[in-house]
């Protein structure tokens, strides 16, 4: 691999453009499910966009020093279509990895959203465009563009691993990870758990679901009810 901590890996395997496609429309929540409650991001890695946003793409992956974004912005130049770029900038607040062109920028070239794992800057901006971006705050102190990184390796985001070629959901709740060589038998799962509790919520207006099992659960626990 060579010049660990300095090198950009150029090509890796993305899942099948029709496994991503499906997890269109799958919440989170149900998905993380899915996985065993893991896989979900740290709470802080938010929307900064307005309410109702929801994205789906391969990841692309960099790892910067935090305070700088020299290779965000070649992973811009560098990323496909329907890519997420994922950035591991180790949770630090101390300068934005990017801000309002590098959106504009990136939103030319096809690229899905960003997900950053530290600040951006420019909020009001970015969160008037139609272009989703995750991170963990903001703050005016822009970023320096000396390096070190690295693009497409394995990184950290939001307590979470993520790989090149993973596939990424963001929306309200947050961002969660899917690793590709499980998506597809994920996204056949998390369909069933959002068909199923589609269902329950109609049975709730048809008052029809069925609640026993609290306390079948609470009486295996040894619940005593005092009245």
């Amino acid at each position: 691999m060579g010049n660990v901590g300095f090198r950009i890996i150029e090509n890796f395997k993305r899942a099948d453009q029709e496994v991503i496609d499906g997890f269109k429309g799958i919440a989170t929540p149900n998905i993380a499910d899915v996985m065993g409650r893991f896989r979900a991001m740290n709470h802080m890695i938010k929307s900064i966009n307005k309410p109702g946003i929801h994205i789906v793409g391969s990841a692309f992956t960099v790892r910067t020093h935090p305070s700088d974004n020299l290779m965000v912005h070649k992973a811009i130049d560098l990323a496909r279509p329907g890519d997420i770029i994922v950035v591991d900038a180790c949770g630090d607040m101390g300068n934005a990895i990017l801000g309002e062109i590098m959106c504009h920028y990136a939103k030319v070239k096809g690229i899905t959203g960003y997900v950053v794992d530290g600040p951006v800057r420019d909020l009001q901006g970015i969160a008037n465009m139609d272009f989703p971006v995750f991170a963990r705050g903001g703050t005016p102190r822009g970023p320096y563009k000396e390096g070190p990184g690295e693009i497409n390796t394995t990184i950290s985001c939001g307590d979470v691993p993520v790989s090149p070629g993973d596939i990424l959901v963001g929306d309200d709740d947050g961002v969660v990870v899917v690793p590709k060589e499980e998506a597809s038998k994920v996204l056949a799962q998390a369909r069933e758990i959002q068909e199923k509790e589609e269902s329950i919520i109609q049975s709730i207006y048809d008052n029809k679901w069925d609640r026993s099992w609290v306390d079948e659960v609470l009486q295996k626990k040894g619940c005593v009810t005092i009245v």
